[in-house]
């Protein structure tokens, strides 16, 4: 058996009201679109028409907005009397986007606009009071902030005592004290009436520019949409309808750095979606601040200049490419120094790159289930990086018992960033670890995953998938829908990549011949778990189109496969690549050579049960063969593991040599006949060569004789004995014993797998 990573959950039987589907029929909507709506609690007419079909008037009044007046008439002041104003961003993809909108609305009143987006490392996140104190000096009347300033106390009483007006533009965590600005957008700011609170940076920025124009800035929706998806806020309510309209009218988009950026990107601009913000535009702003300045983002966003966008596209793909080389890099070495027995990840390291340790702390999550810190280790001993988490763990929270470590530190459930001695890493993992164990939060059951509906192959049709684009665009709140594939046979399975980090596989049913095709990025380790037992395949319908054709596909999320699983790793060369687990009980019947962690020698059943109740063992390796098959099946049974690998070294190959002929006994006795002496200690080779009888099995022979009085061995020794009655060789003790072993070599290794395994089930 092998469970999903993730916790699957399955929704609920829910009967969709007569009222609802009157509303689907009118709309010639399919049964299963209607029930995904359903499920969404997309339930009344009114939902139904701003969830499928948003339009303008779904933008809600920007001045329902706590201080929206006054921010709009200090902005207006400011132009009329053509102070100097500063933008002031953050180095994401929704800093850079909002940045964008709030120059160009302002410039379009005529406003004189410097914008600044800081560099995560010279300035940090949010204001900066040295950077105010720069700009301040150099004639700046007026800070306009987009997407951080909430919590920039110290900075804008800074600008205060210079007698610079902030205006703050946010959208994140609210403090318990606002800070003293001259106004403060926030679509949920305490004193406001604004009914949707989950905006993005450039969402707000979007109903400043509205507010401020007195009218609804088409041109800025694209950028809006960019940064909404970019920002993995909900698209739910306004930003449905933001994103949805923006990626419509992106598809004309004018802007001559987009055009250039989705160039680079090797994106076609007129078949935009919400995956290609995701996957290809968003990462490349993304990139630009996680490793360098990222204020020519701004400008390719804003040139009018064709050589100018195309030469900033280039740079952006370039950044973006170093970006994933260092992913890549770092997340590999992580991934070799994570302890396994720990229940969060703590990994530091010199010289990693700052920039992409959460993207790096993020991928660890993805691969081992847990809470994952990764640093980097500074020149000063000061290890500085960034912390992500699963659902089941608070990690803002626990790392709070623990903060008198940190040089710094700060987040959210989900995400930290922190500064901490490198010298008390290895103690606060073992106390994380210990509160985790305290807490009984269980973090190797994986993350929730919802599923939506259960489906065969064969009811997968390319008709099918073309209609879940009703849904679209996807995102928080609003995921792709997840099915779970129910199969028996792989009729296609292979690795695929450089690397062969990629499964292909074509899935069908026995009762069935109605395939689906399935890729799996980042599963090609896993090819080996199917084995023709019946499995239930996780992931997101697409389309697959190659040279013309359309295809059905599923992109696989997860798998688990069902019943008891026997993986064959019998013979050297598949034995040579067997890597344990953590929760690999690794068993022998004998002596074998030291592994990598601890081998159990198995005694009795007793034995057996404690070492079972000791361990959280998952699956048990049988590393050599016992002299009775049945101790195999014993084990199996009294362990209850449904995941059993076959290694069954056998050492001295006996099965393979056999017991000996009659003829080559009789070598042996004529040789002992003719000899006074025979040095058996030191001379066995060449005995062995000369009687042309396997050295393995000439000893057996010897081991033979000794047992039935032929002969007697004296310091390696052998001398002929005088034998008082004719004795058979079945009559000797080690003769039954290994014919009794070559019995049990020959089944273990030679039968095959289904024969093994319905041997094990029996």
């Amino acid at each position: 058996m092998r469970n999903g990573k993730y916790q699957w959950q399955y929704p609920e039987p829910q009967e969709v009201s007569a009222e609802f589907q009157e509303e689907i029929n009118e709309r010639n909507l399919p049964e299963h679109i209607a029930k995904l709506l359903w499920q969404r609690n997309i339930r009344s007419k009114d939902e139904l028409r701003r969830f499928l079909d948003p339009q303008l008037t779904d933008f809600h009044n920007p001045f329902l907005m706590q201080d929206m007046d006054k921010v709009v008439s200090r902005i207006q002041q400011a132009v009329a009397a053509g102070e100097k104003i500063l933008v002031y961003g953050d180095y994401d993809a929704d800093g850079i986007t909002s940045a964008t909108v709030m120059k160009e609305a302002i410039e379009l009143i005529g406003g004189d606009v410097e914008v600044y987006l800081p560099n995560r490392f010279t300035d940090g996140y949010g204001p900066n009071q040295s950077v105010y104190q720069y700009f301040i000096d150099s004639g700046i009347q007026l800070i306009v902030t987009v997407d951080n300033g909430v919590s920039g106390h110290e900075a804008i009483d800074y600008a205060n005592s210079r007698g610079v007006d902030v205006l703050v533009t946010d959208h994140h965590e609210l403090p318990e004290t606002l800070p003293d600005a001259y106004g403060i957008i926030h679509p949920r700011h305490p004193q406001g009436q604004y009914p949707f609170g989950d905006l993005a940076g450039v969402g707000v920025a979007f109903k400043v520019a509205c507010a401020l124009l007195d009218e609804i800035p088409l041109e800025f929706l694209d950028l809006v949409a960019i940064g909404t998806i970019a920002d993995l806020v909900s698209l739910t309510g306004e930003n449905r309808a933001l994103v949805t309209i923006g990626l419509q009218l992106m598809k004309q988009s004018e802007r001559l750095g987009l055009i250039e950026l989705f160039k680079a990107a090797d994106a076609k601009l007129a078949q935009v979606d919400e995956t290609m913000i995701g996957f290809s535009i968003s990462p490349r702003l993304n990139a630009i601040g996680r490793l360098k300045d990222p204020n020519p983002a701004v400008t390719l966003l804003t040139t009018f200049d064709e050589e100018e966008a195309k030469a900033l596209a280039q740079e952006l793909n370039q950044i973006n490419e170093e970006r994933k080389a260092l992913v890549t890099s770092i997340t590999k070495e992580a991934e070799s120094m994570i302890d396994p027995n720990s229940l969060i990840n703590v990994v530091a390291a010199p010289n990693w790159h700052e920039g992409v340790l959460g993207i790096v702390a993020g991928r660890l999550v993805q691969l081992t289930g847990k809470p994952s810190l990764v640093l980097t280790i500074k020149d000063d001993g000061i290890a500085k990086g960034s912390g992500r988490s699963v659902t089941a763990v608070n990690l803002f929270s626990l790392l709070s018992e623990e903060k008198e470590r940190f040089v710094s530190f700060g987040g959210h459930h989900m995400a930290v960033g922190l500064s901490v001695p490198a010298s008390e890493l290895t103690d606060l993992q073992a106390v994380l670890t210990a509160e985790l164990h305290a807490s009984e939060i269980d973090v190797t059951t994986g993350e929730p995953l919802a599923i939506d509906e259960v489906l065969t192959p064969e009811q997968v049709t390319l008709e099918l998938v073309e209609q879940l684009s009703h849904l679209a665009p996807f995102g928080t709140d609003n995921k792709a829908p997840v099915f779970a594939i129910k199969g028996d046979q792989t009729p296609v399975l292979r690795q695929l990549g450089a690397e062969q980090q990629h499964l292909k596989l074509s899935i069908a049913q026995k009762s069935n011949p109605a395939t689906l095709d399935v890729i799996g990025f980042s599963f090609g380790s896993e090819i080996t778990e199917f084995t023709g037992d019946p499995f239930t395949l996780v992931g997101q319908l697409t389309i697959n189109e190659w040279n013309g054709l359309k295809k059905p596909q599923l992109q696989l999320l997860d798998f688990a496969v069902e019943g008891l699983q026997v993986f064959d790793l019998r013979g050297q060369n598949k034995r040579r690549h067997f890597t344990p687990k953590s929760d690999t009980l690794l068993l022998a019947f004998g002596p074998v050579k030291a592994k990598k962690q601890p081998v159990v020698t198995y005694e009795n059943t007793e034995q057996l049960t404690a070492v079972l109740q000791a361990g959280n063992y998952q699956e048990v390796a049988f590393l050599d063969c016992p002299e009775d098959p049945e101790k195999v099946k014993t084990v199996v049974q009294v362990s209850g593991l449904q995941r059993i690998l076959l290694i069954l070294e056998a050492k001295d190959e006996a099965y393979l040599d056999g017991m000996g002929t009659r003829e080559q006994y009789a070598r042996l006795f004529k040789l002992i006949n003719g000899q006074e002496k025979l040095d058996v200690r030191y001379k066995l080779t060449e005995i062995a060569q000369f009687l042309k009888i396997p050295q393995n099995l000439l000893i057996f022979m010897i081991q033979v004789f000794f047992d039935l009085e032929f002969v007697t061995i004296e310091d390696g020794v052998l001398q002929k004995a005088t034998v008082s009655q004719k004795k058979n060789l079945e009559e000797s003790q080690v003769y039954q014993k290994r014919l009794k072993k070559i019995k049990s070599e020959e089944f273990l290794l030679l039968s095959d797998l289904a024969k093994m395994k319905a041997w094990l089930s029996a």
